[in-house]
C-alpha cells in the first residue's frame, strides 16, 4: 500500500481517477490507558507486502473505513462490500453496532461506545493529540484494494506485534506473516513495487527481528515512491461489440460479397454454393472455438494470433507466424486499396474522366487512399473505430437496399440484364440455378478457393487484443457472433441471387452474353433498389478491410518486436501516447502497402495472402490440440465448448484448403514458416512462456524414463553415465569439459556439488537458490555441456559424495562411473581430508561404479583465477568477446587471486601455482572490467577445443570389464579428439610367448571392433624400477611413517594413515609395479595427447598415504593429462551381435 497522510477535514473532495480510502477517526472514543491506543494501530504495508511500525507512522485507533468507490467487484469474494461514503454508513449499523452513522455527533458515538464498554466514562477528558477529527487519504493500487479494506472491526485486540515482526497485519484482522490470496501475487511482472506474497524463507526461517529492530524500520513508503504515483491519462479500450464484432463483420463483408458471390452462384449453383459457404463457416467456427479456448486460458495481451500461437506453441512457431501474418496484413492493405481504386477508375472511365491511363490511375488513387487511411490510423484507435462504425452503417444500408430490391418487381432494363424477379410466372430461376454448371475449367474446389478469402476476417478483433477491455471474453463472443451473422448474410444473399437472376442474359444472348450470374460481377447492383448505394457499399467494404488490415499489421509486428525474438527490429516496438501506438510500424506497413499498390496487379499475390491466413488458422487449431494433448495442469480454459480432436480436424482441414486454393502458394508459405522457425530454433532466445512444447518435453521425458525402467540392461547398450565431482562447474571447467567429451550426445552427465557448512555460512542456512542453479545451467550451456547439476549439503565431502552416489539420477538414468580430479595437496592438507578422498573411491566401488581420476599438469581448480560470471563471458563467441573488450578496455584491472572453493576436492598443490606475471601471457580476453590472463589458467579450456594431433595411449594393465578401453574409444570418435588415434599397451606374461600374446590381444580388439593405430605387449613389466623412481617413492612416503600415539583422539584415523616398514614390505610388488608403469609411460607416451592407465585398486584397510603415493607416482610429471580409470569388474564390451 502506498500512503499519504494529511491533516485535512473529512469533507475534502477526493482527487480524480484515484482510489481513495478514508479512515474516519471517531472523535469521542476513549481508552483505559495509552497502551489501548497502540494495541489497535492501523496495520500498514510496505512495498512487497511487508509491515512497518515506523516512528513516522501515526497510530490510528478504532477506525471506520469509508471507501469512495464501490470496491466490492475487486474483492473476489474475500470480503463483504464496504459502504462507499459516510452517508451510507447507516447501512452497516447492524454489522458494526459500536459505530454510529452520524460522524458529526460525538455524543451518539460515545453512547454507543458506553453500551459496549461500560467502564468507559462519558466525562473523561479528551485527548486532542489523538482524537482530533481528520482523514487519512491513502492512494492504493487496484491489487491492494482487497488487502487495504479487509479489516474485521469485530475482532479482538491483539498485541502480538509487540513480540514478533509481523508482515501482513490485516490477514483475518490479526497479526501474521501470512497473506490472504491476492491477484497481485500472480502477476508476472518485474515491477519491484508490486505486492508480493511472503517468501518461504520469511515464513520458515527463524525470526531474527526483535522489538528494537521493529521500531527502527523505515516509513511505509519512500518519498520518491509517493511522488511516482500519478494520475495516468485515460486509455481507450473497446468492448466486444466495437472492438471485435464490428471489425470482424467489416472484414468478412468484403468485396467478395458484392463482386464475387453472384459468380459463385452461377458456377456452383445454390446447392453447392451453400455447401461452400457452410464449409467456410465450419473452418472459421472450429478455429474460433480453438481461439476461444486459448484466449480464456489466461490473460491475452497485444498481438492477436501471434500472441496466442507463441504463448501456446513457443517462440519458434509464434515468431514465424508473427512475421508472416503481419506481412500478410500489410500486403492485404494494398489488395483492398487496389480494389477500391479499380472501382473509382471504372467510374472515371464511364464518364470519360481518366487522369492518365487505367494503370496509373489505379496507382495514383491507391497512394492517395492509403495515405488518408494512414492518417486515420495514426490519429488514434478511437478515430479509427469511429470510421469503422461509419463504414459499417454504409454496408448495412447497402445490404438493406439489396434486400428491398429483391422484392421489388424488376424493370424492363433489369430484366434485360438478367434480373427476372422473385415472382416470375414464366420461369423458375431458383430451380434452374440450384444445380451446378461449372464452366471454363472451374471445379467445386477452385470455386471454393476463390470464395474462401471472404472468411479470413475472423482475426480482425483478435489482432487488436491489446486494445480490448477484456480480450478473454470479447474475442470468442464477438468472433462467433460475427461468423453467425456474416454466414447467414452470405446464405441469404446467395439464395436471393439464385432465385432472381438467370445465369446468362444480355442483348447478344445466347451467343454473346454480357449479363447474368456467369458474365457480370455487378449483379447485386442490378438487383438492388438503387444501384449507387451498392457502389457505396463496395467502397465501404474495401476501405473498412484496408483500414482494419492497416491497424492489425503494425499491432502484430509491434508485439513481435517487443519479444525480441528476431534481431535488429526492436526499434519498431516503441509505442507513442497512452495507447502505445506503433507509429514506426504504421510507417513500415504503409511503405510495404505503397510498394504493392504501385504494382497495380495483385492476382498472383492474393492466393499467397490467403495461405498466410490459413497457416495462422492451422496453428491456432493445432495449438489448442497440442495444449490439450500435453495434459498440463496449467491448461484450464474457461471456455469449455471445444474438443481437442475437433481442433485437430480443423487444423488438417485448413492445410487441405491451403493446397486446394493454390498448391505453389502453400509451398511458399511452408518454406517461409520453416526458415523463420529454423532461425528461432537455432538462436534459442532466452524466453520462457510455458508453452505446450515445454509440457510435451516433460511428458515425453517422463514416459521415456518409465519405459527405460522396464527395459532390461544389455552389455551392447552400456553407456558410461558419469557423476563428476566438480563442485560448481565454473570451479573446474576442464574436468567438466573432459567428462562432457565422453558423455555428450550418448549418455548421462551429472555435475555433483557438495556444499559444506563453511560455504553456507552456517548449518541452518539455505543451500542454493533457483537463480543460482539457473546461473550454473547458463554456464553449462555457454560451454556446450549437456548435463545436469546436482547439489547436496553435508558435513563432509565424503558424506556428500556418498549421498550423490546413492541419490543422483532417476531410474535407469543413474551414474555408473564416478569421475573426480586428483587431490594435488594431499601431502600438506589435513589427514582427515585425505582419508575422505580415498573413502570416496571406496564408496564408489561399493556402489558398483567405475572410477576415473583425472590429473593435469597445472591443476583443474581455477576458481581462484576466475569467477562464474567471468567464465560465462570467456565462453562467449569471439564476436561477443570483441564487444565486451571494446566496452571494458578503458577499465582494466589486474587479476586478483581468489580463495579456492572448499565444496569439493582441492586441486591446488603447494608450490605448484606461480604468482601472477604480467609478461606470462599467451592470450588475453577482456572480461567485465578486467583482463583474464589465460596463461594463468592454462587448463581451463584444454578440453574445450580441438586437440592437436597426437595419440590416446591406453595402458590396459588389468581386465576391469573393458571400461579402461571403452572410454578412450568413445573419446577418439568425438570431434575434439578426431586427430588422436588409439595406441594400446598391455603387460606381457612370458617373454618367449610375446608374439602369441600380441596375436591374441589383436584378435580380441578386432572382435571388440576397437579401431587402434598400434598395439604393443610389453614383457618387461616385471623388471625392477630404477633408483630414481624408487627415490621419488621413498621421499613421498617418508613423512607418513611416523604414527600418532594410539591413545590420541584420532587413533582410528591414525590407523588408516599409518605406514610401517612391514606394510611397505607386504606391498613391495605392487609398489614396484606402479613405479615400473610410471617409467614405461614416460618412455613410450612422450608424444601422447592423453594417457589412460588402469587405476590401482584400493584395498579396504590399506593405509591411505600408501595408496595416494601410488597415484602420485603414476600421474606426476607426465607429458600429457593422465586419466586413471577402473571399471567395476563387469563386462562393458562384447563381441556378440
Amino acid at each position: 500500500m502506498e500512503e499519504e497522510v494529511s491533516e485535512q477535514p473529512t469533507t475534502e473532495s477526493k482527487p480524480p481517477n484515484r482510489f481513495e480510502v478514508r479512515r474516519v477517526r471517531n472523535p469521542s472514543v476513549t481508552f483505559d490507558s495509552p497502551e489501548d491506543v497502540f494495541d489497535e494501530q492501523l496495520p500498514t504495508t510496505e512495498k512487497g507486502n511487508s509491515a512497518a511500525h515506523g516512528a513516522n507512522v501515526e497510530p490510528a485507533p478504532r477506525e471506520v473505513f469509508a471507501v469512495d468507490r464501490a470496491l466490492s467487484k475487486t474483492f473476489n469474494g474475500l470480503a463483504e462490500p464496504i459502504s462507499v461514503s459516510s452517508d451510507n454508513v447507516q447501512q452497516n449499523d447492524a454489522a458494526h453496532p459500536r459505530f454510529k452513522t452520524d460522524p458529526v455527533s460525538p455524543s451518539a458515538v460515545q453512547s454507543s461506545v458506553e453500551d459496549e464498554h461500560p467502564h468507559a466514562e462519558s466525562n473523561q477528558p479528551k485527548k486532542p493529540s489523538i482524537f482530533t477529527p481528520r482523514t487519512r487519504h491513502v492512494s492504493i493500487k487496484s491489487g491492494d484494494i482487497g488487502d487495504a479494506c479487509d479489516h474485521d472491526h469485530n475482532s479482538t485486540v491483539h498485541d502480538t506485534h509487540r513480540k514478533f515482526d509481523t508482515t501482513n497485519l490485516k490477514t483475518f484482522g490479526q497479526n501474521t506473516h501470512e497473506a490472504i490470496p491476492n491477484l497481485d501475487f500472480y502477476r508476472q511482472t518485474t515491477n519491484a513495487s508490486q505486492n508480493k506474497r511472503p517468501t518461504l524463507d520469511q515464513l520458515h526461517e527463524e525470526k531474527e527481528v526483535d522489538v528494537v529492530k521493529m521500531t527502527e524500520k523505515s516509513n511505509l513508503v519512500d518519498a520518491d515512491e509517493v511522488e511516482r504515483i500519478a494520475i495516468l491519462p485515460t486509455v481507450s479500450k473497446f468492448g466486444w461489440i466495437k472492438g471485435v464484432l464490428v471489425r470482424c463483420l467489416l472484414n468478412i463483408w468484403g468485396v467478395m460479397l458484392f463482386l464475387r458471390l453472384s459468380w459463385v452462384v452461377g458456377q456452383a449453383g445454390i446447392g453447392y454454393g451453400s455447401i461452400i459457404i457452410l464449409l467456410s463457416m465450419l473452418v472459421t467456427t472450429i478455429t474460433t472455438l480453438s481461439m476461444a479456448a486459448i484466449c480464456t486460458n489466461g490473460e491475452v495481451k497485444g498481438g492477436g494470433a501471434y500472441y496466442m500461437i507463441s504463448r501456446s506453441l513457443g517462440p519458434e512457431f509464434g515468431g514465424a507466424i508473427g512475421i508472416i501474418f503481419s506481412l500478410a496484413n500489410a500486403i492485404a492493405v494494398a489488395m483492398y486499396v487496389v480494389g477500391f481504386a479499380e472501382t473509382i477508375r471504372d467510374l472515371l472511365k464511364a464518364g470519360d474522366m481518366l487522369i492518365f491511363d487505367e494503370l496509373n490511375d489505379v496507382r495514383i488513387i491507391g497512394v492517395v487512399t492509403v495515405t488518408a487511411l494512414l492518417a486515420i490510423a495514426v490519429i488514434g484507435m478511437e478515430w479509427e473505430a469511429r470510421a469503422q462504425i461509419v463504414l459499417l452503417i454504409i454496408l448495412l444500408i447497402s445490404l438493406v437496399n439489396f434486400v428491398i430490391g429483391v422484392f421489388i418487381p424488376p424493370t424492363a432494363q433489369q430484366i434485360s440484364q438478367g434480373n427476372i424477379g422473385l415472382y416470375n410466372s414464366t420461369s423458375c430461376p431458383f430451380c434452374e440455378n440450384f444445380a451446378p454448371e461449372f464452366r471454363d475449367g472451374e471445379t467445386f474446389f477452385s470455386v471454393f478457393g476463390i470464395f474462401f478469402p471472404a472468411s479470413t476476417g475472423i482475426l480482425a478483433g483478435a489482432n487488436i487484443s491489446g486494445d480490448l477491455k477484456n480480450p478473454s471474453t470479447a474475442i470468442p463472443k464477438g468472433t462467433l457472433l460475427a461468423i453467425l451473422i456474416s454466414g447467414l448474410t452470405y446464405l441469404a444473399c446467395l439464395w436471393f441471387l439464385g432465385a432472381t437472376v438467370v445465369r446468362d442474359a444480355g442483348p447478344g444472348c445466347p451467343s454473346d452474353c454480357l449479363e447474368g450470374l456467369m458474365n457480370s460481377y455487378r449483379v447485386m447492383e442490378v438487383v438492388s433498389a438503387w444501384g449507387p448505394i451498392i457502389i457505396a457499399g463496395i467502397f465501404a467494404a474495401t476501405l473498412s478491410s484496408a483500414l482494419a488490415s492497416l491497424v492489425s499489421a503494425p499491432k502484430i509486428f509491434q508485439a513481435v518486436c517487443k519479444d525480441r525474438i528476431f534481431p535488429y527490429i526492436h526499434t519498431f516496438a516503441k509505442g507513442y501516447g497512452p495507447s502505445e501506438e506503433p507509429r514506426l510500424s504504421y510507417l513500415l506497413a504503409f511503405i510495404i502497402a505503397i510498394g504493392f499498390i504501385l504494382i497495380g496487379k495483385l492476382d498472383v499475390i492474393a492466393p499467397l495472402i490467403s495461405n498466410f491466413f490459413l497457416m495462422s488458422y492451422t496453428l491456432i487449431n493445432y495449438s489448442c490440440f497440442d495444449a490439450s494433448l500435453s495434459k498440463s495442469p496449467g491448461w484450464r480454459p474457461a471456455f469449455k465448448y471445444y474438443n481437442m480432436f475437433v481442433s485437430l480436424f480443423g487444423s488438417v482441414l485448413c492445410l487441405v484448403i491451403m493446397f486446394i486454393i493454390q498448391w505453389w502458394a502453400a509451398l511458399v508459405t511452408f518454406v517461409c514458416v520453416a526458415i523463420l522457425y529454423g532461425y528461432v530454433h537455432y538462436k534459442k532466445p532466452d524466453i520462457n512462456w510455458g508453452s505446450s512444447t515445454q509440457a510435451h518435453v516433460y511428458k515425453t521425458s517422463l514416459s521415456s524414463a518409465l519405459k527405460l525402467v522396464a527395459t532390461k540392461e544389455h552389455i551392447k547398450n552400456f553407456r558410461p553415465q558419469i557423476l563428476v565431482l566438480s563442485g560448481t562447474p565454473h570451479s573446474r571447467p576442464a574436468l567438466v569439459d573432459f567428462a562432457s567429451n565422453i558423455s555428450k550426445k550418448i549418455s548421462l552427465l551429472i555435475c555433483g556439488h557438495v556444499l559444506l557448512p563453511v560455504e553456507l555460512g552456517g548449518p541452518r542456512k539455505k543451500a542454493v537458490s533457483q537463480s543460482q542453479v539457473d546461473r550454473v545451467y547458463e554456464l553449462m550451456n555457454k560451454r556446450q555441456v549437456k548435463g545436469f547439476y546436482n547439489y547436496v549439503t553435508a558435513n563432509s565431502l565424503r558424506d556428500g559424495a556418498l549421498s550423490l552416489l546413492q541419490t543422483a539420477g532417476l531410474g535407469k538414468l543413474k551414474p555408473n562411473t564416478l569421475m573426480l580430479g586428483f587431490k594435488r595437496d594431499w601431502q600438506s592438507c589435513e589427514p582427515d581430508l585425505v582419508a575422505d578422498y580415498v573413502q570416496i573411491i571406496h564408496n564408489a566401488f561399493d556402489a558398483n561404479c567405475g572410477v576415473g581420476i583425472l590429473r593435469v599438469s597445472k591443476g583443474l581448480d581455477v576458481s581462484h583465477h576466475i569467477t562464474e560470471d567471468e567464465l560465462i563471458q570467456a565462453s562467449k563467441t569471439k564476436s561477443e568477446q570483441k564487444k565486451s573488450a571494446s566496452a571494458s578496455a578503458a577499465n582494466i584491472q589486474p587479476v586478483k587471486e581468489r580463495a579456492a572453493t572448499t565444496s569439493s576436492i582441492d586441486e591446488i598443490a603447494d608450490g605448484e601455482d606461480e604468482e601472477f606475471d604480467p609478461d606470462d601471457v599467451v592470450m588475453t580476453t577482456f572480461i567485465g572490467n578486467r583482463q583474464l590472463q589465460k596463461a594463468k589458467v592454462p587448463e581451463m579450456n584444454r578440453f574445450h577445443r580441438k586437440q592437436k594431433k597426437g595419440t590416446i595411449d591406453v595402458w590396459w594393465l588389468f581386465d576391469d570389464g573393458g571400461l579402461t578401453l571403452l572410454i578412450p574409444h568413445i573419446l577418439s570418435g568425438k570431434p575434439f579428439w578426431q586427430n588422436c588415434k588409439l595406441r594400446v599397451f598391455l603387460a606381457g606374461t612370458k617373454k618367449g610367448e610375446l608374439n602369441k600374446e600380441q596375436k591374441n590381444m589383436a584378435t580380441l580388439l578386432s572382435k571388440f571392433r576397437i579401431d587402434y593405430q598400434d598395439m604393443e605387449v610389453i614383457p618387461t613389466f616385471g623388471k625392477p624400477p630404477s633408483q630414481t623412481s624408487r627415490a621419488i617413492f621413498d621421499t613421498t612416503i617418508e613423512k607418513f611413517k611416523q604414527a600418532m600415539p594410539d591413545g590420541s583422539a584420532d587413533a582410528s584415523l591414525n590407523r588408516n594413515m599409518e605406514v610401517t616398514d612391514q606394510i611397505l614390505a607386504d606391498n613391495k610388488d605392487r609398489t614396484n609395479r606402479n613405479l615400473r608403469t610410471r617409467e614405461l609411460i614416460q618412455e613410450k607416451s612422450s608424444a601422447a595427447a592423453l594417457i589412460v592407465v588402469t587405476l590401482p585398486m584400493p584395498r579396504k584397510g590399506q593405509p591411505v598415504p600408501l595408496y595416494m603415493t601410488w597415484l602420485e607416482c603414476l600421474s606426476r610429471d607426465m607429458p600429457a593429462p593422465v586419466l586413471m580409470l577402473r571399471g567395476n569388474q563387469e563386462s562393458v564390451l562384447t563381441f556378440y551381435s
